[in-house]
């Protein structure tokens, strides 16, 4: 099948079909015909076992379209030794390079270094689960165009997978030195190895390494599914999110094109000048997971609730003055993604299972809408936790927009707000963005029934005839994605605490900031809509005022 011309009817590999697809038999014959042992390192080999905590991937580059794992003789995959000793380089200093893996000598020719890198296994069978992985391309949908595009195209990649390096010496070495080598090993894991590492491919299950920047969330909401019908908790929505949203605030910012440039520079670009490494990566370690269903017949899905720990940490070393400027960009943008949206599917919406369980009473037939996301630990709900009012969320985004802008002049692009990604449909600028809330008396939503039903009913007394935004551009419908975020906020207090080191402690409420964010369009549905909200006696515009 690797070999066959990829069209339709002779061989697609990189096409999901859910009743037959070519990708999954493939799956099947490389595990029937692999080898079940691991190949084993012989005595004079150093060798260290690590997780990786969600999936890992070495592009082969030998199929037609297909990314797929480098394979041995015997159809186990593996990590090359040449990609092990690349990834090592770059942690060391120029002395440890030198020493442990060759220089340049003054004729032009190479003296080795005393290394030899093996490369790494999978320890057991584990790595035969769940091969087959699904990409969906989204920015281009969700920022700058309204219409769906692109779609779900497979790879192979390894699911969770237990890998054993090795590493051996052309002479004796002492066992402090070993630990020297075994920490820089570490420290290159921790930034990722392998292909899609910008994605959160690669990761150790745990890090050795100190992040640039680190917070504690938990979330619930809807979980994609494998081929084989099986759930899956992908922890690259974290990325994909503040990836988008970077777009959008960088489009708001400066030109389309610095804006698309600045966020490939930040999180990684395989379009461009041959591809590009991010400066950032990211991990995410899991302390809680619980996969399930909601609904029945055709109607119901799979679903997840999870708590970690989401890491972001440099792939390349920056300037003090860089790296202050990374950290607070990387900060900002997940708070800003916490206050006003969510990750993962339907992150557009609130949880309806939470907040407008109205909607499936006596209908199981219905779909699951929406995404719940909270802060989690003393140290994000007293630092990440930047909106605690209403009144307070104007001069959070004008701080996420002045970060942003300080982030792009570092990196000398030019910042000009009148000179900005107009055409987009999402770019983050007062001419293209409303945003609306109030606070909450409990965990009651009023937006939520505008999502399914008239926002206002018929009445010529007062001027006026019944509103609706359902199935509209601005809610979107089947192959069209709508311009309305809808976002519950958990409302975190301060308290007075003598014993804590700040002297304030967090108090969590059951009450809830009610943001609605607007990107409107010439439609009379997105006018009324926002003529209602402007005379609503709780919602107020917040942004831009």
């Amino acid at each position: 099948m690797m070999f066959r011309a990829q069209v339709r009817g002779r061989c697609q590999l990189n096409y999901i079909n859910k009743d037959d697809s070519d990708i999954d038999r493939w799956a099947k014959e490389w595990v029937e015909r692999a080898d079940s042992v691991p190949p084993k390192f012989n005595n004079q080999v150093q060798t260290k076992t690590y997780e990786i905590g969600w999936r890992f991937v070495t592009n082969g580059g030998q199929d037609d379209g297909v990314i797929r794992p480098v394979m041995g003789a015997q159809g186990v995959p593996f990590y090359p030794g040449s990609s092990m000793k690349g990834a090592f380089r770059r942690v060391c200093t120029p002395s440890q390079r030198e020493r442990y893996c060759g220089k340049q000598t003054g004729n032009g020719d190479m003296e080795p270094g005393i290394l030899r890198f093996h490369g790494g296994y999978p320890t057991d069978e584990r790595w035969q689960d769940k091969l087959v992985d699904i990409v969906h391309p989204q920015q281009g949908w969700q920022v700058q165009s309204s219409q769906k595009e692109g779609g779900a195209f497979a790879l192979m990649s390894l699911y969770q997978p237990e890998l054993r390096f090795g590493i051996s010496s052309t002479v004796s070495l002492p066992n402090e030195e070993w630990d020297t080598i075994w920490q820089l090993w570490g420290k290159a894991l921790t930034a990722g190895i392998g292909c899609r590492v910008s994605a959160g491919y690669g990761q150790p299950k745990t890090s050795t390494t100190k992040p640039l920047y680190q917070t504690q969330l938990k979330g619930q909401g809807i979980a994609p599914k494998l081929l084989d019908g099986s759930a899956e908790f992908r922890p690259n929505i974290f990325r994909a999110a503040l990836r988008g949203h970077a777009l959008r605030i960088f489009g708001g910012l400066t030109t389309a094109d610095n804006a698309e440039k600045a966020v490939g520079q930040l999180f990684g670009d395989t379009q461009r000048d041959g591809g590009v490494v991010g400066l950032l990566t990211m991990g995410f370690e899991t302390t809680e997971l619980e996969l399930g269903t909601f609904g029945t017949g055709n109607w119901k899905v799979p679903t997840y609730e999870v708590e970690g720990k989401l890491n972001w940490f440099l792939t390349q070393s920056q300037s003090d003055d860089n790296k202050k400027a990374l950290l607070q960009l990387i900060r900002f943008l997940t708070r800003f993604a916490m206050v006003l949206g969510g990750f993962g599917r339907a992150w557009r919406r609130a949880d309806h299972r939470l907040f407008y369980p109205q909607y499936y009473e006596g209908h199981q037939q219905k779909g699951l809408i929406g995404c719940h996301w909270l802060w989690q630990g003393n140290n994000a709900l007293l630092a990440d936790v930047s909106v605690r009012k209403p009144e307070h969320l104007s001069n959070f985004l004008g701080r996420v927009q002045s970060v942003a802008s300080d982030w792009l002049k570092i990196q000398g692009y030019p910042v000009n707000s009148n000179n900005y990604a107009n055409t987009w449909r999402e770019a983050w600028h007062p001419e293209k963005v409303k945003v609306f809330g109030y606070l909450t008396d409990g965990d009651y939503s009023i937006a939520a029934d505008w999502l399914h039903r008239p926002y206002r009913q018929a009445d010529q007394s007062l001027g006026h005839t019944q509103g609706s935004i359902y199935k509209t551009s601005i809610t979107g419908q089947m192959g069209q994605i709508g311009r309305l975020w809808h976002r519950m906020y958990p409302v975190v207090n301060l308290i007075k605490d003598d014993s804590t080191p700040s002297g304030r402690a967090p108090l969590e409420t059951t009450n809830y900031l009610e943001f609605l964010t607007i990107f409107p369009d010439n439609s009379s549905a997105s006018m009324d809509f926002i003529d209602f909200l402007i005379d609503h006696e709780d919602f107020k515009l917040l942004w831009p005022n």
